[in-house]
């Protein structure tokens, strides 16, 4: 029987870990995610609003991937709901965009490599450094949905 409280990430056990089916992403959603693009992240709060958050973004193969610290409004809302909505932009076209829509999971980001990866693909340098205490989690998000001009 599974614990009511994943004592790792302070939410309900399992909540962020439910098994879906991945999409493919196009020639053009792969371009986009593997450049310099700027993504924009949608959870709901626990009122229902959306919140959104500017980030970057990875991939490992057909997962999207990210990194944020515990206790932050996205990670807090990812944690009670795990559907999210990430919106990819061209930056040299902004009018070039995908949305993916699917479900998360989060694991601890192991000497901040992913944000460290991340850093070096946006920045071309190391991050800065988290606050004291700051606990690091790499968000992998399974695509259920893909929409817009790039998808």
């Amino acid at each position: 029987m599974l614990p009511l409280i994943d004592a790792d990430y302070g939410g309900p056990a399992g909540a962020c870990y439910r098994a879906a089916m991945a999409i493919a992403f196009s020639a053009a959603t792969l371009r986009l995610l593997d450049g310099r693009n700027y993504a924009v992240l949608a959870t709901v709060n626990p009122d229902g609003s959306p919140q959104t958050s500017a980030m970057w973004v990875g991939r490992d193969g057909e997962d999207l991937l990210f990194s944020t610290v515990q206790g932050r409004v996205k990670h807090r809302n990812m944690l009670r709901d795990p559907r999210v909505s990430v919106t990819v932009l061209d930056s040299s076209d902004p009018e070039n965009y995908v949305e993916l829509r699917g479900r998360v999971s989060m694991t601890p980001d192991i000497g901040r490599r992913v944000d460290t990866q991340l850093s070096w693909k946006y920045d071309g340098k190391d991050p800065g450094e988290d606050r004291p205490g700051a606990v690091r989690v790499v968000v992998r998000m399974v695509v259920e949905k893909a929409t817009g001009y790039a998808a």
